[in-house]
């Protein structure tokens, strides 16, 4: 007998070898209709995160802590759709005859497959056709059967197949940990976890079509990616293209240029964006913003250049980490002297600490910058200002003792709150993003000091109270994490500050203070940043809120309109008087009529409008209109009033 140990601290007494299925069924045969997967853990576990994800019907031979995964897991949709993968594989096998299989794995939304068409030819116009037939298979209620295999039988298989991408996956892979899947008619090399049967697919949606280099390699074959979302209901993907059609109206790349904020050119480069004016001031105020907060706070200002020596990013390890992957270095005229574009802030504030001495009382020193760095993406991958080549990090790296490395942590937390409650992201969650503790060799620095930064980070999260999420393997290669993830207004998860603890970059540094013993010791490194990058935050400021920005952030506060060229040199004076009272204003007198120019600054998202016409001029008023309602005539104090008492019910909510 087996000891199953649930969420709650509950125990159960179980036969070896049962599996997930049946211990749901033990529990009420309802929860095993609604179970799509189990995490497993040993029962001496007692760390934070979740398990290993695992099939239903896979036996659980010792003591085990364990979660039954339902559609509303994350880990139980990874499931969902990396098994419609496979089903999509055996649709397009079926439709397709002689297609070779990448890879397919699930994705935030849904998954993907990779396929050599083989000299077949797929277009949009395809995708429903290819959505019948996978419908149809889900409901011949295929089982997923998983099957051990030996490497010479996989080899075999693959080669008899001619499907040169799975042979070479599997050279790669050792002997003995080999296994199949298989749904139906279609064989797939994969380590799973998958769903018990196709039948739990109940709708699907193929939503796009785009080119894929084989292992991300611009030199191998470039395969067709096939994206798709499948749900356990049809009433679900019914709400999901909903969601997606008003994510279409929210796409900042839209919003942003229907705003006049940034724009791309082929000339400068791909995903190097460019600020127009409007969005340079917006981009200012957000900046302003921060650093008007960081002031408070102790924050010193520092300024880095955009290239470094290479050597410099050596010694940090991220040239180890990276180089292959980024912007290759740049040759000089002087014989052996290599630079590169600055892809991280971090070790150029490390210089900055080392640049002279310090005691233990100057700490904690707090340096911060909008730094720009560049990082290599892959074109494929560029979107918007949320994927781009150059892009600026509200970057700060805070050197301190062990004793206060807990309070600075927490402060920083503090920090990213406040930027998220003046912006009103109210839904968010932290992840706990820790090492993957069975592949150590992806990240440096002793087991003693990892352990030490993991444990600061929970321990700050649950004195805040903080919603989190614990992810194995997700850690920076330097140093555990806590990235925050917010929810947008339509209920899209993004990304943003993130705050990590580092005790690796100060040894590799060699960065040290002089104790209150005159012995020397290292400081811990604290790295931050609450917007996450200016561009990305950016992004998802215009999403969130379809453009329309709170009054305090929009880059034009008020629009004057004369209602005719008559009443201009009024429109101009009311103009220069707000301005005088540091309000955003400006003057749209082209003859054109009131609606037309009415309905294109509506384009621009201008959130109050500033009417002048006879009544106004002879009156020494202004005609008032925000978010489209009619506020009435008020005279030019008055309006200052109303805008100023507008901008800080804003900022107080």
């Amino acid at each position: 007998m087996i000891n199953i140990i649930f969420p709650d601290g509950s125990v159960r007494t179980y036969n070896e070898g049962v599996t997930g299925y049946d211990i749901a069924m033990s529990i009420s045969p309802r929860l095993a209709s609604e179970v799509l997967a189990v995490s497993i853990k040993s029962a001496d576990d007692e760390s934070v995160g979740e398990g290993r994800t695992f099939d239903l019907l896979r036996p659980i031979n010792e003591d085990s802590r364990i979660r039954l995964l339902k559609w509303e897991d994350d880990e139980a949709k990874k499931v969902f759709w990396h098994s419609s993968s496979h089903l999509m594989a055996e649709a397009l096998e079926s439709l397709y005859p002689g297609v070779k299989f990448g890879i397919g794995p699930a994705v935030e939304n849904g998954f993907y497959y990779d396929v050599d068409l083989n000299g077949n030819q797929i277009s949009e116009a395809d995708l429903p056709k290819i959505e019948k037939k996978i419908i149809e298979l889900a409901r011949t209620k295929e089982n997923f059967q998983r099957i051990d295999v030996s490497k010479a039988e996989a080899m075999q298989y693959f080669t008899d197949k001619g499907d040169q991408y799975k042979c070479e996956l599997i050279s790669e892979l050792e002997d003995g940990t080999i296994t199949y899947y298989k749904n139906g008619a279609f064989t797939d090399l994969c380590r799973g976890p998958h769903l018990m049967s196709t039948e739990l697919i109940k709708a699907v949606k193929l939503t796009a079509i785009a080119g894929a280099y084989w292992r991300g390699d611009m030199k191998r074959q470039q395969l067709t990616r096939i994206y798709g979302i499948t749900f356990p209901k049809k009433s679900l993907l019914d709400e999901y293209l909903v969601l997606m059609e008003e994510a279409k109206k929210r796409d900042h790349r839209k919003i942003g240029k229907e705003m006049e904020l940034f724009t791309f050119s082929q000339r400068v480069g791909l995903g190097l964006p460019l600020w127009l004016p409007r969005g340079a001031v917006m981009r200012n105020i957000l900046e302003n913003f921060l650093r008007q907060k960081q002031a408070e706070l102790g924050y010193l200002p520092v300024v880095t250049p955009h290239i470094g020596a290479k050597d410099l990013y050596v010694t940090s390890g991220h040239y180890a980490k990276y180089g292959k992957d980024s912007f290759q270095p740049i040759q000089t005229p002087q014989e052996g002297e290599e630079y590169m574009l600055k892809p991280m802030n971090c070790p150029h504030h490390c210089e900055i600490f080392r640049s002279s001495p310090h005691s233990y009382r100057d700490l904690p020193l707090r340096y911060a910058e909008f730094g720009t760095v560049y990082r290599y993406e892959q074109s494929g991958e560029l979107h918007g200002l949320t994927r781009v080549r150059g892009f600026t990090q509200d970057d700060a790296h805070l050197f301190c003792r062990q004793d206060q490395l807990q309070e600075e942590f927490e402060k920083v937390i503090d920090l990213i709150l406040y930027v998220f409650k003046t912006l009103k992201m109210t839904d968010y969650m932290a992840q706990v993003s820790l090492r993957d503790p069975k592949n150590k060799d992806k990240y440096i620095g002793s087991d003693e000091n990892w352990e030490k930064a993991e444990r600061a980070i929970i321990d700050a999260a649950e004195k805040k109270g903080l919603k989190t999420v614990v992810e194995l393997g997700e850690a920076a290669f330097y140093g555990p994490k806590l990235d925050f993830m917010v929810k947008d207004a339509i209920g899209r998860k993004w990304q943003l500050g993130t705050i990590q603890v580092d005790y690796n970059l100060p040894e590799r540094f060699q960065l040290e203070y002089t104790d209150a013993d005159g012995s020397k010791k290292r400081p811990v490194m604290i790295h931050r940043a609450p917007f996450g990058s200016i561009e990305r935050f950016t992004a998802v400021v215009l999403e969130h809120t379809a453009g329309h920005l709170p009054l305090w952030l929009s880059p034009d506060q008020v629009k004057v309109l004369p209602v005719s060229e008559k009443y201009a040199e009024y429109a101009e004076k009311v103009c220069s008087l707000l301005k005088n009272s540091e309000i955003r204003a400006s003057v749209d007198s082209r003859n054109e009529t009131l609606g037309k120019r009415i309905r294109e600054v509506a384009l621009l998202r201008v959130p109050i409008l500033v009417i002048v016409g006879e009544k106004e001029v002879a009156e020494s008023t202004v005609s008032v209109r925000q978010g489209g309602v009619d506020k009435g005539a008020m005279t030019i104090d008055a309006f200052k009033d109303f805008f100023k008492a507008a901008v800080a019910e804003e900022l107080s909510k």
